[in-house]
């Protein structure tokens, strides 16, 4: 009989198996990401929670007997709202993918057959259940092995970055890293030969991808966006993308939930300084300002700021170098990433002649606080790639500041903020309830906070389980005159 539960097990491993997996690739492959994915949806609702005791129930049960086991079986058809196939990204069957989908598959095939051969029926049922743990742990067993996978790409990156011989931008920050590199290379553009990492390339293996695919001779300027999740990363990529300018545009709790503090935050970004030939820094925040004091003792850094603080600054609307009137700042414009972006002009010898002339024309960033007139007639402020608390204020300033329609915020919410997550959004939801006339709260990770934050203010408030929901809430409700906000946008592997 266990046998023949084993069987059944396995066949229920193959539904299951593929969620897991699509959270995996989700996440970076980076362990025990699925675990923390599982263990929050099988919270999620009423239903999930409820499927999960009876799997556990089923699990205790066969220590008297094996047909309980298939409850814990039946749970492979959850949890509810985690899609096989997924709505936003769907599963990618890649090479990585696959080797880990073996590994886990041997993992857990192993388990099964020593649950049978010894016909201890809990071991069995273990397996499953314990599937997220299990394909985690083949992603720790892989991690060296794909490192290693991916060596040989980045040595190939290396060779053509010697060869071509570019000076390297790197750019690094908690948020508005693409925009910045936007920015940068806009505006170096006028007088040099520039190649960037497109999109959010911004990892070992997704630099080493740029640099292959797109780096060809007589390039002059590599501007490389790097982004971490922990220490050690960026200092790693800048070994090989030794950068002649590191930048860093912000700090905020952005990846708060992996690094706990602010301070490793700020350690693990310093990193693209330590073998940069210049540094350029944002020194709104203290903690980045103590730093730039900090490396300057040991090497050239322009301040840059937002204030008339640093050698680049904006005062009474103008983007002001040196002291002096550089241009108007353009409207609709990231002041803070745009004054970084003119600090690294500046570490370069660029002319500022040059520079003033491209501010104009400056380039728009995708779906961060883009304004756009949607099908019905409304106007949609496009925010959705935005995870921070201040892009968001600043995004619900832009929302006060249209006409006198009907106000609409759609969120599910900041993701990552750590410790800080349930508050940064109680304060989201409140300030949008004191500039909406409508709030549509997205799925359910950020929920509670966000009622709680809406709970005292004037607008009234419709919640949904999708984006999709959300969308076609807009389309139903809003026309000519209205104005909606999409704050933000999570990939449906969030609960």
């Amino acid at each position: 009989m266990t046998w023949a539960l084993a069987a059944v097990c396995a066949l229920a491993t193959v539904p299951a198996g593929v969620r897991w997996l699509r959270v995996a690739q989700r996440e970076h492959y980076l362990s025990p990401s699925v675990t923390k994915f599982a263990w929050r949806w099988w919270r999620n609702g009423l239903l999930n929670p409820a499927v999960f005791g009876l799997a556990v129930a089923g699990l205790v049960g066969t220590l008297w007997a094996d047909w309980p086991g298939l409850f814990v079986a039946l749970s492979s058809i959850g949890p509810r709202g985690l899609p096989l196939r997924g709505r936003t990204t769907p599963l990618r069957w890649t090479p990585r993918l696959r080797r880990l989908a073996v590994t886990a598959g041997l993992l857990v095939g192993v388990v099964y057959v020593a649950g049978a051969l010894v016909a201890t029926p809990i071991v069995v049922v273990a397996g499953l259940l314990l599937l997220p743990v299990v394909v985690d742990l083949a992603l720790w067993l892989l991690a060296p092995v794909e490192w290693v996978l991916a060596s040989r790409w980045v040595e190939r990156a290396d060779g053509r970055l010697r060869t071509v011989a570019p000076k390297v931008v790197a750019i690094t920050g908690s948020y508005g890293k693409t925009t910045t590199k936007g920015y940068v290379t806009h505006l170096l553009s006028a007088g040099h030969r520039v190649v960037a990492t497109p999109a959010s390339f911004n990892n070992r293996l997704g630099l080493a991808r740029a640099i292959n695919e797109s780096l060809v001779p007589g390039t002059e300027i590599f501007v490389a966006e790097m982004g971490t999740y922990g220490r050690g990363e960026i200092a790693d990529m800048c070994r090989w993308v030794t950068p002649t300018v590191g930048v860093i545009v912000s700090l905020g709790p952005v990846h708060l939930e992996r690094f706990r503090t602010m301070e490793r935050i700020v350690a693990a970004k310093s990193e693209i300084l330590d073998g940069a030939r210049v540094g350029v820094i944002c020194v709104d925040n203290p903690l980045l300002a103590a730093l730039a004091e900090e490396r300057a003792l040991g090497m050239p850094i322009i301040e840059t700021s937002t204030t008339e603080r640093g050698r680049v600054g904006i005062a009474q609307g103008a983007v002001v170098v040196d002291g002096s009137p550089l241009g108007d700042l353009p409207a609709g414009v990231f002041g803070a990433n745009l004054v970084v972006a003119v600090g690294v002009c500046l570490a370069l010898g660029v002319d500022m002649g040059l520079v003033a002339r491209r501010l104009a024309e400056l380039p728009t960033p995708e779906h961060r606080q883009t304004v756009q007139l949607g099908e019905t007639g409304a106007t949609i402020i496009d925010d959705t790639f935005n995870s921070n608390p201040d892009g968001a204020s600043r995004a619900l300033g832009l929302l006060a500041g249209t006409g006198s329609g009907r106000k609409v915020v759609v969120t599910p919410g900041m993701v990552e903020l750590g410790p800080m997550q349930a508050t940064a959004n109680e304060t989201l939801g409140r300030e949008a309830a004191v500039i909406a006339d409508h709030i549509v709260v997205v799925a359910a990770t950020n929920r509670a906070s966000l009622l709680r934050g809406v709970a005292n203010g004037r607008a009234t408030v419709t919640v949904v389980g999708s984006r999709e929901e959300a969308v076609a809430w807009v389309r139903q409700n809003l026309g000519p005159g209205d104005t909606v906000l999409y704050e933000n946008d999570l990939p449906d592997h969030y609960p």
